[in-house]
């Protein structure tokens, strides 16, 4: 699996009732529970004040991430997506392989 830096910024369509809002939040947590369960969602921080996220999500290669993982959240439709490829750094402390 790859992982991958995703930038998220979601807009709420103009005219959406709040009951709409609500329902697809609580549908987002529940499937984004499922991903992580599943190992795609590893990671996700909220930028503090706004509706914008950055997430490390794993996936086999960048269609299975916007077809299979990120397409199937509720807010999809309301997203707009940065999508950046990650590999391990050689200097990255958290890195577990032993090559030099």
């Amino acid at each position: 699996m790859r992982e991958f830096l995703v930038e998220i910024t979601t807009t709420v369509p103009e005219g959406t009732s709040q009951e709409e809002v609500d329902r697809r939040r609580a549908a987002e947590a529940v499937r984004a529970g499922e991903l992580a369960a599943a190992g795609h969602l590893v990671r996700l921080w909220r930028h503090v004040g706004q509706l914008r996220s950055h997430g490390v999500w794993r996936a086999a290669d960048e269609d299975e991430l916007h077809e299979k993982v990120l397409g199937t959240l509720p807010l999809r439709p309301w997203m707009t997506l940065h999508v950046t490829a990650l590999e391990s750094h050689p200097n990255d402390p958290g890195r577990t392989d032993s090559a030099s």
